[in-house]
């Protein structure tokens, strides 16, 4: 249900701010205080989580801010109103994606964390395509901001839910004394205490560079498609919803058997095969701006993207997970979540400049495609390990 209401919000936002004619730099701008917002209760969040704060709270107060927000952005007809819904959708996030993701492993039961990861990123995707779809169907009607009032509604259904049924919280604060009291006695082992840090940062690397992708996929692809390439034409801002529609239905194709498959396989395995696929789908964005029927490669693209998403999204949280002790699971959660909210404060902004100054997106989807070849090998640094709980 969240990613349901998500899904418009996320995808449509730049479609909606398009149409009052704010810049793509503006547009990036406001994208950026999102993640600016979510980079802090990220933060937040992962040291409340650590503390024993049960998830489910923390996921309420998420679901509170984001319906403030969508009120926010159905009225917004200027920047500053536009750039304050952001703010609380980022908070929002930061909130409810660490205590999310802390949950999943302390309520799969017999079922191995890694699968339920990969049925997560599922509901995900499926929830996130139909948020995305009845959002494009808005936009061809031209009632596209009732993506804001779908989003809170969503928003309400989820506090139901949680009212209804209970969620098993996370596991940290029935093991924090004993672990901390076990590092305390000998100061060998101060060292172990922290190695888990070092050995996260080949994943928190990769996780900059996908999220990066995923963050542009959701600000500059919208734009690409509707101002046009060097020689593709441009698309209504009703056509690019439905285009952004099919690579979230694909992912919802994709995500269970990917995730399953990729369960059974070491995590470097996983990562590497998303790497890949993120470098071909980025560079076939970058050569259809080229070509007066590139729209063809733009589909095309989307399968590799598809794919390279249902391959990242649950190998590396797996990862993360594998690689953290137990007591200090929030924390990481809300670092690797963090680096979703890093992408979306540069990435954008960093496009939107480059759209306004080329008057397309050649450049970015080139660039991005030459950093995933140059960080194919990152994946092999990553060491597996059973899980430690």
């Amino acid at each position: 249900m969240a990613s349901l209401g998500a899904g418009g919000v996320i995808y449509l936002t730049p479609l909606v701010f398009h149409q009052i004619q704010l810049s793509a730099t503006q547009i990036g701008q406001g994208l950026a205080t999102a993640a600016f917002a979510g980079t802090l209760s990220r933060v937040i969040t992962g040291c409340l989580l650590d503390k024993g704060k049960k998830s489910s709270l923390i996921i309420k107060w998420a679901a509170f801010i984001a319906i403030a927000a969508d009120l926010f952005l159905l009225f917004a007809q200027g920047y500053k109103s536009y750039a304050l819904g952001q703010i609380l959708l980022g908070a929002a996030a930061g909130l409810y994606w660490p205590s999310v993701e802390i949950t999943i492993p302390s309520n799969c039961g017999q079922l191995p964390s890694s699968k339920g990861f990969a049925l997560a990123r599922s509901a995900d995707a499926i929830g996130t395509s139909i948020g995305a779809f009845l959002g494009s169907l808005m936009a061809l009607l031209n009632a596209i901001r009732l993506i804001y009032i779908t989003d809170a509604v969503c928003m309400f259904i989820v506090l139901f839910l949680l009212y209804k049924n209970k969620i098993r919280s996370n596991k940290v604060e029935q093991l924090n004394t004993n672990n901390n009291a076990h590092f305390s006695k000998s100061k060998d082992l101060i060292e172990k205490k922290y190695k888990w840090l070092i050995e996260l940062i080949p994943i928190i690397l990769l996780s900059l560079l996908a999220t990066g992708i995923f963050s542009l996929l959701q600000s500059a692809l919208p734009l690409d498609l509707v101002i046009g390439g060097t020689s593709r034409p441009r698309l209504s801002e009703g056509w690019s919803g439905i285009i952004l529609a099919l690579q979230l239905l694909l992912l919802v194709i994709f995500q269970w058997p990917v995730g399953r498959w990729l369960s059974i396989h070491k995590t470097s395995f996983g990562l590497i095969i998303s790497i890949s696929n993120f470098c071909i789908g980025c560079l076939l964005l970058g050569l259809s701006s080229m070509w007066s029927q590139g729209i063809i490669l733009v589909l095309l693209a989307q399968f590799p993207l598809a794919f390279a998403l249902a391959a990242f999204l649950p190998t590396a949280t797996e990862s993360v997970i594998q690689i953290t002790p137990i007591n200090h699971r929030g924390i990481a959660m809300a670092l690797f979540s963090q680096c979703f909210a890093i992408s979306a404060l540069i990435a954008p902004v960093l496009a939107g400049q480059v759209i306004d100054r080329q008057g397309n997106s050649i450049q970015i989807w080139v660039t991005m495609s030459f950093f995933c070849a140059l960080f194919l090998p990152v994946p092999l640094l990553i060491k597996n390990r059973p899980r430690n709980n």
